[in-house]
């Protein structure tokens, strides 16, 4: 059971069966949202400079960085891009794209060790990420699917999954270096989905020996109250052994779930952060005021 470190030039982050969930912040990326994508193909990164600090500070352990906005030059977007927020936060970065030379243009600017993100087990693809990934001494993200689409089938995307890992090792990347990402399902569409995504995490922790990850939203898509499904769905993916997910940090909901899941797995110690975060502050001047109470009983009883 091995741990994927990926750093910035000065902060290492460890993905681990025994380290806290990791959270990858979702944020900066343009796809769905229009106004993010026109600004930054105008040259405008004022948004994407706000979502950067806005994650950083709820809490992001990483963050994921993506230029994928059509007609535009995504290599130059990307790599601009990169360099900008590695500027503002130290925190490392998982670099997303489906551009093989986005991909290459963004890890030429990187100043660590980055999470590419991905690739899939289609055989194209795999020759040229690869390469690239071991070029670079990156970690890679694994899509369980391949030339036949993504299967309904738990066990297929298993194989895939397992056909990637052993391919990596083939370009000399250590299945340490390797974070699968299994496909949740929607469970409106599929009501299998959560008990299949929680049975391969799990097989893909005690057989394959490699940390997990997911787009956390993709469960709750389509449904009411998505935050309150997600918070959920990530804290029993971290008890089934899930060690990350693709997520917006801001939601609170989410980010709780998330804490408790440390908390009850044994990986915030003394519950720390826990305690930290959740405490409320003592009101000014309530030590006092309780010492003057038990005085004044004490004097009564005299």
């Amino acid at each position: 059971m091995a741990d994927t470190v990926v750093s910035s030039a000065t902060k290492e982050v460890v993905i681990g069966f025994d380290r806290p969930f990791c959270i990858i912040g979702e944020r900066i990326n343009p796809t769905g949202r229009k106004l993010l994508a026109a600004e930054m193909a105008a040259g405008d990164f004022s948004r994407v400079e706000a979502d950067c600090l806005a994650q950083v500070a709820a809490g992001a352990h990483m963050l994921d960085v993506n230029a994928g906005i059509p007609l535009a030059d995504e290599p130059a977007i990307l790599a601009e891009t990169v360099k900008l927020v590695q500027s503002l936060t130290d925190l490392p970065l998982s670099i997303d794209s489906s551009i093989v030379e986005a991909l290459e243009a963004g890890l030429s600017v990187y100043q660590g060790k980055a999470l590419v993100n991905s690739v899939t087990g289609e055989d194209e693809q795999m020759e040229r990420v690869l390469p690239l990934v071991k070029k670079h001494g990156a970690a890679v993200v694994a899509i369980s699917n391949d030339e036949t689409g993504i299967s309904e089938d738990p066990d297929v995307r298993y194989a895939v999954a397992k056909k990637i890992v052993e391919r990596a090792a083939d370009y000399g990347i250590p299945a340490a270096d390797v974070v699968v990402d299994p496909l949740v399902m929607p469970i409106g569409a599929m009501g299998t989905a959560g008990r299949q995504a929680f049975a391969i995490v799990r097989k893909l922790r005690e057989e394959l020996g490699v940390n997990t990850t997911c787009g956390a939203s993709n469960i709750s898509f389509g449904l009411p109250n998505r935050h309150a499904l997600n918070a959920v769905f990530l804290a029993m993916a971290a008890g089934a052994g899930m060690t990350s997910a693709i997520m917006n940090p801001l939601h609170q909901e989410e980010l709780t779930g998330i804490m408790a899941a440390d908390v009850l797995n044994g990986h915030d110690r003394d519950c720390r952060a826990w305690i930290k975060k959740f405490r409320e502050p003592a009101a000014e001047g309530a030590g006092g005021e309780a010492a003057g109470r038990r005085g004044e009983r004490r004097r009564r009883r005299g």
